[in-house]
């Protein structure tokens, strides 16, 4: 885990009501890291933000700082800060970088510059499959896959890196212990144990719908480019697109048929400069003086070596069953079956059972 030296300073700062992001980095640049701005006092804060300082030294917030660096001291969870070495290079290059970001799973990886993909949540089948595909190829290529665990053309950009054992990161608009919506929350447990799930919200924020747009700044901001593949011509993919292009990142878009209406935002896209997307080369054409080299680990579900496979056999198990054999945790296996399953490896029966395929 990481936690910053400093960190109760910079949770106060972001946690206290009425200090948005603007506010913070005001006082940030007048007064160096939030110990400074604290130890100024009241006063010399107001001249910086006006009676918008006052809840600095009225409001307690060392219960939710007690509370923040407590999750952060468990394995596998970080709190990164601007002033932090770990932070993304990529964040700083953008006009509103967050304060803070908490980080469940590898914040190695939000160095590594990627792609994002996005689209509609009412994703046709053949976008889904698009999104996993291209998402699948790409990743092998060394490109880390970054979304947002969105239902559709989101789950299926994160299904597909997994798929190919690439990296993958999820910027979510809730709390980082809190995943939306539930019904992904074994893929954002995979996505922890095999890349990142990353929020600028403070733990145990719900689900707020103007925090969703809000978080698309940071979904670009760790790209060099967005891919948009379905979308309606007033979402929030067109959003993401078009920060990306504020921020200076390059934009993409899968052309479908007019009849489609997840077709016309990338149409309106493509009509406005974006590029028009027919195959993964067209990508990495672009993005090619960025992309990484695929790194050396191994794909856990390449082959038939898998240790779940071989516990599995070739007749339905039960988890308990699958507990015993492997000496893993339900949890462990949870994850293992899911990335298995994405690559056609074993079925989902029902009483909870699974089944070797091929």
């Amino acid at each position: 885990m990481i936690v910053s030296e400093g960190l109760a300073a910079w949770l106060r700062l972001t946690l206290i009501p009425r200090i948005g992001g603007e506010s913070q980095r005001k006082l940030l640049a007048a007064f160096g890291l939030p110990e400074a701005v604290f130890a100024a006092g009241r006063l010399a804060a107001r001249s910086v933000i006006g009676d918008r300082a006052d809840p600095l030294f009225d409001f307690d917030a060392s219960e939710a700082v007690d509370r923040s660096i407590e999750w952060a001291s468990q394995p596998g969870q970080h709190i990164l800060t601007l002033a932090d070495d770990a932070y993304p290079q990529a964040l700083l290059e953008i006009a509103d970088p967050p304060s803070l970001l908490y980080v469940r799973g590898n914040p190695a990886l939000l160095q590594k510059r990627g792609l994002a993909m996005v689209g509609s949540r009412n994703a046709t089948p053949q976008g889904l499959q698009t999104a996993e595909n291209f998402a699948k190829t790409l990743a092998g290529k060394g490109l880390c896959i970054i979304s947002g665990l969105a239902l559709g053309i989101d789950a299926a950009a994160h299904r597909g890196a997994l798929a190919a054992g690439g990296d993958t990161l999820a910027v979510i608009g809730t709390g980082a212990d809190r995943i939306y919506p539930a019904r992904n929350k074994e893929l954002a447990q995979a996505i922890v144990e095999h890349g990142a799930v990353i929020s600028e919200f403070p733990l145990g924020t719900p689900a707020i719908a103007a925090n969703f747009p809000r978080r698309n700044r940071i979904i670009s901001g760790l790209s060099r480019g967005v891919l948009v593949v379905e979308a309606a011509p007033e979402s929030g993919s067109l959003i993401t697109a078009r920060l990306a292009g504020e921020q200076g990142r390059e934009v993409f878009a899968i052309p479908g048929s007019i009849h489609s209406p997840v077709a016309r935002g990338c149409h309106k896209l493509i009509k406005q400069g974006a590029k028009l997307v027919e195959t993964a080369n067209d990508v990495l054409e672009e993005l090619g003086n960025f992309v990484s080299p695929p790194t050396a680990k191994q794909n856990p579900v390449a082959n038939d070596e898998h240790p779940v496979l071989t516990a599995l056999g070739h007749d339905p198990c039960s988890l308990d069953d699958l507990v015993e054999f492997t000496g893993q945790s339900a949890e462990q296996l949870l994850t293992e079956l899911l990335l298995l399953e994405l690559s056609g490896r074993i079925a989902t029966l029902s009483g909870n059972r699974y089944q070797r395929l091929g």
